[in-house]
């Protein structure tokens, strides 16, 4: 079978020959073991500092030429587009923000940006744009514009997918993920559900259709499926309650579905962080070809997943992103033996990390998952 062809089988609940290896992403520090060389492709803070200084062409050669040659040495099955791996800033006139020291930087509106040394990640850590913004259902109401394809991230996107799609299953970009609506950010849009509620709901409402324009757009027509990249859980449970989430939330995830599957046939691979157990039954329902993360350390089970969902849903993970991170070699084969066991029989099981090859996992680690899937893939 081709790589293709194994997920394809995996998916739709048949035996493939062996089980599918696939991560939502590889972060720059392990492509740099596997490459040999500095990259961008994955590092999220190096890209957008060269992006600021006006470097945009090679992080766009970096993206293109590595995400290729990753997957030219690496035994991947699935070939992912997440974060700082395709998608270009769009231009405009405003002026980069300022340093104001190694870890900080302002840009003119006031937003501040922090640099994560753990997670090698800027994030925005203040926005007093957002935070004075007022929401209502009125602004809601109108019809949102088709947006535009970005050539320059097309690019990029269309040289790795010709690359591989005729032997790697390849999961694009689409419109987005509806997921929950937070107005303002997470603290700030947990607040809205509750005291604005007519907003939220005409939010969810402008963001379906803005997302099904958008699929116009942005799904590949060499893509096998898309990836929705959105956390709804902490670690002890889901962001709301399923009450809230059925009200509020279902309808509109199902639309993107129908959607996403209806009108250009393909697969819909739901990447989620946290504790979603109470969410389970609604990714079934919501129609998810398969749900990736599976966090262990937020008390989702992938045994205990395979026995209550299996037949109904693909998983993909196994593997405790603590154990590459922080723990040994035969910590991370014990996660991948643990997964086989339990995960293995009856198909609809793909191997990988729970969440991704991140950010300071120990390379021996990563190889020990490599070697034991190696040993016990086959069928």
């Amino acid at each position: 079978m081709t790589s293709k062809e194994r997920v394809y089988a995996a998916l739709a609940g048949r035996i493939p020959d062996r089980v599918p290896y696939g991560e939502f992403a590889v972060d720059f520090d392990t492509v740099e073991r596997v490459l040999g060389r500095e990259t961008y492709l994955r590092a999220k803070a190096k890209s957008q500092i060269a992006f600021w200084e006006g470097r945009d062409d090679e992080v766009a050669a970096s993206w293109l030429e590595d995400h290729i040659e990753l997957h030219r040495k690496l035994p991947l099955d699935i070939v992912t587009f997440p974060m700082a791996t395709w998608e270009m800033p769009a231009p405009g006139d405003d002026p980069p923000p300022r340093r104001v020291d190694a870890t900080t930087w302002e840009d003119r509106r006031g937003r501040v940006y922090k640099l994560s040394e753990a997670t090698q990640d800027i994030t925005c850590v203040h926005d007093p744009v957002r935070d004075a913004r007022v929401f209502t259902a009125a602004e809601f109401e109108r019809e949102p514009e088709p947006p535009r394809r970005d050539e320059r991230s097309w690019k990029i996107l269309d040289a790795v997918i010709r690359e591989f799609k005729d032997e790697k299953y390849i999961c694009g970009p689409s419109g987005g993920s509806v997921g929950i609506v937070l107005l303002g950010g997470m603290e700030r849009g947990l607040l809205e559900l509750a005291a604005n509620p007519e907003a939220v709901r005409a939010a969810t409402a402008y963001e379906v259709r803005r997302q099904n324009l958008a699929d116009e757009v942005l799904i590949h027509p060499d893509s096998d499926a898309v990836m929705w990249a959105e956390d709804l859980g902490f670690k002890t449970g889901p962001l709301i309650g399923p009450a809230m989430f059925r009200d509020m939330f279902l309808g509109a995830n199902k639309e993107r579905v129908r959607n996403v599957k209806g009108k250009f046939g393909k697969k819909i691979v739901k990447h989620c962080c946290g504790n979603i157990n109470l969410l389970m039954d609604f990714f079934v329902e919501i129609g998810f070809d398969a749900y990736q993360s599976i966090q262990p350390t937020a008390g989702m089970d992938i045994c205990r997943l395979k026995r209550d969902y299996g037949d109904r849903i693909a998983l993909w993970g196994g593997v405790a992103v603590e154990n590459l991170v922080g723990g040994t070699p035969e910590d991370v084969r014990a996660d991948v033996r643990r997964a086989m066991a339990c995960a293995k029989p009856g198909g609809r099981f793909i191997l990988g990390a729970s969440h991704s090859i991140a950010v300071g996992t120990r390379y021996d680690n990563f190889l020990a998952l490599l070697d034991e899937h190696s040993k016990l893939c086959q069928y």
